[in-house]
């Protein structure tokens, strides 16, 4: 179910060896749109493990009221489609919104812009960084943080010396997956970048124009390189986590 159909996208992108993949970087806005999605991606990763581990520490170090609503809407983008996804954020920043409108008078463009797209792409792969941090928080042994915060160090000086040492595989796995997910997000993009070639046409949508201009091994291409490249990053995700697991 996997392997073949993986396979059969590798033999017709590269059937004709290295003139298939000059044949689809010859495509109108192809090499922009692939260093546009990668660039994506890049910024969503270092974001998202950035606010992610932040959201993960408060979900499991602290108790306030909402918590557990708070906790269930971080998961909320794995439960809608991603299409829905892009029409609430044109919804929230579309130029007739309030909200897009206000951003609009002070210069800020979100839809139809590379800004819309990094929203997108922050909302739909937060889940990923999230539920990675937050299980080696819970398994983490309390009595390291109030030691070192009965000894008079404050929370940032533990957070950085006691906590992050354990939390450095995890951030990066979840990183590494926010990344992967990135690179081949195609429902929310689709509605909120409007997809101008050489501005903010990601290579996703890039494979859907040119499956529907009939040039398969063109889309098959770039579509064997973003799986290469996700796959990449899954390997090493999965020998963060295999060495996480031997530590503890």
């Amino acid at each position: 179910m996997v392997v073949v159909p993986l396979s059969a996208v590798a033999q017709k992108g590269f059937g004709g060896g290295l003139a298939s993949l000059r044949d689809a970087f010859s495509q109108l806005g192809a090499r922009q749109a692939l260093v546009l999605t990668i660039e994506m991606a890049a910024a969503v990763a270092v974001l998202n493990a950035i606010f992610g581990t932040l959201m993960a520490y408060v979900l499991s170090r602290y108790r306030f009221p909402g918590r557990r609503v708070l906790s269930a809407v971080v998961d909320i983008p794995f439960a809608i489609p991603t299409l829905v996804t892009g029409v609430m954020l044109v919804a929230l920043y579309g130029p007739n919104s309030p909200v897009g409108g206000l951003l609009l008078r002070h210069g800020v463009h979100v839809i139809f812009a590379r800004l819309g797209i990094l929203v997108a792409l922050l909302f739909v792969t937060l889940p990923l960084v999230v539920r990675t941090v937050q299980p080696v928080l819970l398994e983490m042994d309390r009595a390291e943080e109030e030691a070192a915060r009965s000894l008079g160090a404050g929370r940032v000086a533990t957070f950085r010396r006691v906590v992050f040492p354990h939390l450095r595989s995890g951030i990066v796995a979840g990183g590494l997956l926010a990344f992967a997910r990135a690179l081949g997000e195609f429902g929310a993009v689709v509605i909120v970048s409007g997809n101008i070639i050489n501005k903010t046409l990601t290579a996703p949508v890039l494979i859907a124009q040119l499956i529907t201009g009939f040039k398969p091994e063109a889309a098959a291409a770039i579509g064997a390189i973003l799986f290469g490249l996700s796959f990449v990053l899954v390997l090493v995700v999965e020998r963060l986590v295999r060495r996480r697991e031997r530590a503890g």
